[in-house]
């Protein structure tokens, strides 16, 4: 059963209390750095451990004066601490803590997302494992070619789905690294070790070279990382709102009891959610454009990138997470009607056995060209006439004189393109 998509599962991470408690854990880790050396007394950092606190609602009374959030935050925090915060955040820049606490709350949202994408690929599985054999045209050009099954098309998306685990593990890699280097990343007031131990203790790799910022290539990558997943869902969506077409309708996405698909038609059944998906993947694609221009900023950073990352990095992970969530629960409700993938192999009158009945004139020793100049006028009289393709070629004394009755039926055979399916699957991983 696929659990409703519910909002706090992602938004938590964004919150405010989530990403001033990571500001919080980060100067207390630096004044246990900065004890470890010598510089703050213990007895400071025990009071600081004791005592550090914050209230969202005094913070934003705080910013509306001062208009500089680290500076609200570190206030109110010492508006608890007392005496023992002087020691708090010595040495450092607001983006120290700034950029050390997006890397986890990134890190977070891609866990989230990984999970996601678990689920997702379990519900293509077993979709595709029930639907292996389930024979169904294949198109190329939007036009009837050869018969495929359902199956494979699912197994299809798992490997897709597949490449997007591994890219957003990449990404979270990228991400996981954390900066207490100064004002211009040049450690000039605070020591290398506070940064090593901070990001220890954080489970994030120090930055190897730092501005006043992580650089913003980290951003990016992570960012188009998930409008490449986001894309990926849109072509999946894409392909149920062209199978559930009314002229074709081999697939539907669920539609529940007492849903109504339109105001002015009470037959019509849309595939709303597969639309909903497509069109927010715009959104995210719009978002990583946002963050490949936040890449080039002046000198050793300027604030053009900080407004945009407010907007573009929060709002990505929680709509990925959003489709993510609705493409699982389509996938497990799918409607499949074979009967009418079987009525659309059908409707050509065989003619997507062509290229068998090509390759067979050419191994009884007929010219390529031959044959297929043959085969294709057979093909589009059946065409053009609705004639059954077999039939004229059964009439055609130059293609009896080279193929019998029984080989032309064999041609006409759909388990001729289900030999190799096993195989596919296997080396998909899906067996």
């Amino acid at each position: 059963m696929i659990e409703r998509y519910t909002l706090p599962e992602m938004a938590r991470i964004w919150d405010e209390e989530n990403k001033l408690r990571k500001w919080l854990e980060i100067e207390i880790y630096a004044c246990e750095a900065w004890a470890e050396l010598g510089r703050i007394p213990p007895e400071a950092v025990a009071a600081i451990k004791e005592k550090a606190a914050f209230d969202v609602a005094r913070v934003k009374e705080i910013e509306a004066t001062v208009r500089h959030d680290v500076i609200a935050f570190l206030t109110n925090v010492a508006e608890r601490v007392g005496e023992a915060s002087k020691y708090i955040h010595l040495g450092m820049t607001s983006s120290d803590v700034l950029d050390t606490a997006l890397a986890l709350q990134m890190r977070e949202a891609a866990d989230q997302l990984l999970g996601r994408l678990e689920g997702l690929r379990g519900v293509l599985v077993e979709r595709a494992r029930e639907h292996k054999f389930t024979l169904m045209m294949g198109r190329t050009h939007g036009i009837h070619a050869e018969p495929t099954t359902l199956g494979l098309k699912l197994a299809l998306w798992v490997t897709e789905v597949d490449r997007s685990r591994e890219r957003l593990r990449q990404a979270r890699e990228m991400i996981s690294v954390g900066k207490i280097s100064g004002a211009v990343g040049t450690f000039a007031h605070v020591d290398p070790f506070v940064e090593e131990y901070v990001c220890r203790k954080l489970g994030l790799k120090p930055a190897p070279v730092s501005t006043q910022i992580l650089q913003r290539d980290r951003h990016a990558q992570y960012l188009t990382t998930l409008a490449v997943i986001a894309g990926s869902l849109e072509k999946m969506a894409t392909e149920i709102r062209n199978l559930q077409r009314t002229d074709i309708l081999e697939v539907e996405e669920p539609f529940a009891q007492g849903q109504k698909g339109s105001s002015a038609m009470p037959h019509k059944r849309n595939p709303i959610m597969c639309e909903r998906i497509a069109g927010l993947a715009r959104v995210v694609r719009g978002n990583a454009l946002a963050a490949l221009e936040d890449m080039s900023l002046w000198h050793e950073r300027d604030l053009t990138h900080s407004s945009v990352e407010r907007i573009i990095i929060p709002d990505t992970t929680i709509l990925l997470d959003y489709m993510l969530a609705k493409f699982t629960e389509i996938m497990a409700g799918l409607t499949v009607y074979p009967e009418n993938m079987r009525r659309n192999l059908e409707r050509t009158h065989g003619l997507i056995f062509s290229q068998r009945v090509l390759l067979a004139l050419v191994e009884k020793g007929m010219l390529r060209e031959e044959a297929y100049a043959l085969v294709q006028r057979h093909a589009m009289q059946a065409w053009r006439e609705g004639l059954s393709f077999k039939d004229l070629l059964l009439r055609d004394p130059e293609v009896t004189s080279r193929l019998s009755p029984e080989e032309i039926e064999g041609v006409f055979d759909y388990n001729y393109h289900l030999k190799h399916v096993d195989y596919i699957f296997r080396r998909a991983g899906l067996e």
